[in-house]
């Protein structure tokens, strides 16, 4: 996991493509979201979203 994290860093400082940074970021924090309130009463809130 560790590479693939250090790979897509070396990808972003050679491509100069620090515009991907934000975006991969909230997309991780979404999933992270997704998983940890799946099985809770949060849950029934997020279906319309998804």
């Amino acid at each position: 996991m560790w590479r693939l994290f250090k790979e897509f860093m070396v990808f972003l400082r050679e491509e100069k493509k620090w515009w991907l940074m934000p975006l991969v970021l909230i997309l991780l924090l979404l999933a992270a979201v997704i998983i940890f309130t799946g099985g809770s009463v949060l849950a029934p809130l997020m279906y319309p979203f998804l």
